[in-house]
């Protein structure tokens, strides 16, 4: 992570789901050249099909609809920092190549708008699923995963580092104890929470820690 913050390229980061995605993403935000530019987080499976465009791209009053005021969207946002689109290969194909476009050029055209506007953005990516199994099934342009994948990061799961489980644990318990919460790991604690397969990953062993 400390190598590839430096580097002011794309990166996609993969991993199952709670494994830790966007604290990589914040990671190499902060300890990047663009640390004193906003990070702007975007999940893609969060924001309604009709808006995807919008959200990501912006628009200009009266595009559509219930569109009262000019918004720019989430690169512009992001401009002279870094933008985390989770869940990525959730993006519908018809917008898939418009984002393509925005990488390759740096430029986005507001939903409604007759100009391009220029933005400075790194762009960070995440997603729990196979995009390369997505680019040979056809539904995701292989085009746009390789200028995705410019960098890659893959997050291991919580069942293969099991080393890390009781560091995460330890750590957590601190955070809790600074709230009021002060809590000890009893040895038959820590047998159980080495033992277990955590199949919800790091974000399951914080929620059973909490």
């Amino acid at each position: 992570l400390e190598r590839v913050a430096q580097l002011d390229l794309t990166v996609l980061v993969t991993g199952e789901t709670g494994t830790g995605k966007e604290l990589v993403a914040r990671a190499l935000h902060r300890a990047s050249k663009r640390a004193a530019g906003p990070l702007v987080v975007q999940d893609c499976s969060a924001i309604p099909r009709d808006l995807v465009e919008s959200v990501l791209f912006g628009h200009e009053r009266g595009a559509f609809t219930g569109a009262h005021e000019r918004r720019p969207g989430s690169f512009e946002q992001a401009d002279k920092g870094t933008l985390f689109l989770d869940e990525v290969g959730e993006l519908e194909s018809s917008l898939q190549p418009k984002l393509l476009r925005v990488l390759e050029h740096r430029e986005v055209r507001r939903v409604g708008g007759d100009r391009t506007v220029h933005v400075d953005v790194r762009v960070v990516a995440a997603t729990n699923r196979d995009l390369r199994a997505m680019v040979r099934e056809g539904t995701f342009r292989e085009d746009l995963y390789h200028r995705l994948a410019t960098l890659r990061i893959h997050v291991p799961p919580l069942r293969e580092r099991r080393e890390d489980i009781l560091i995460i644990a330890r750590q957590r318990l601190e955070l809790l104890a600074e709230e009021g919460r002060p809590r000890r790991l009893t040895r038959a604690d820590t047998a159980i929470l080495a033992q277990y397969g955590w199949p919800g990953n790091v974000r399951q062993l914080i929620k059973i820690l909490e």
